[in-house]
């Protein structure tokens, strides 16, 4: 599996990207439970106050192909309520820590 990017905008109509977010976080939690979702959230504008609907998701797949798949079938690109570009990510640095409570049944991510 290998890690592909899509950087996801609003195409011009919010009210169809307010109407269409119900099906596109449940599309999410289904890619998640099918483990095709790695990480997936919002974006903030350049000061980092603001969120304007724009978002990033990194799904894992075989292929550049069936990434596309995955995000042409997002009901936000399929209605065209978001527009979309999509990259390979080669993953070479970083480290990620968190915690996990098994008697809690909680997994934290420690940032």
């Amino acid at each position: 599996m290998e890690l592909f990017v899509v950087r996801t905008r609003p195409a011009g109509d919010m009210d169809l990207v307010k109407a269409t977010l119900p099906d596109h976080l449940a599309y999410q939690k289904k890619m998640e439970a099918c483990g095709a979702l790695f990480l997936a959230g919002p974006m903030s504008d350049e000061s980092g106050e603001q969120m304007q609907a724009e978002g990033m998701v990194i799904y894992r797949a075989t292929d550049l192909t069936e990434a596309r798949k995955l995000a042409d079938g997002d009901p936000m690109h399929s209605v065209g309520a978001r527009t979309y570009e999509i990259r390979k990510w080669l993953v070479n640095e970083g480290r990620l820590n968190f915690t996990m409570s098994l008697s809690e049944q909680s997994v934290t991510l420690d940032t």
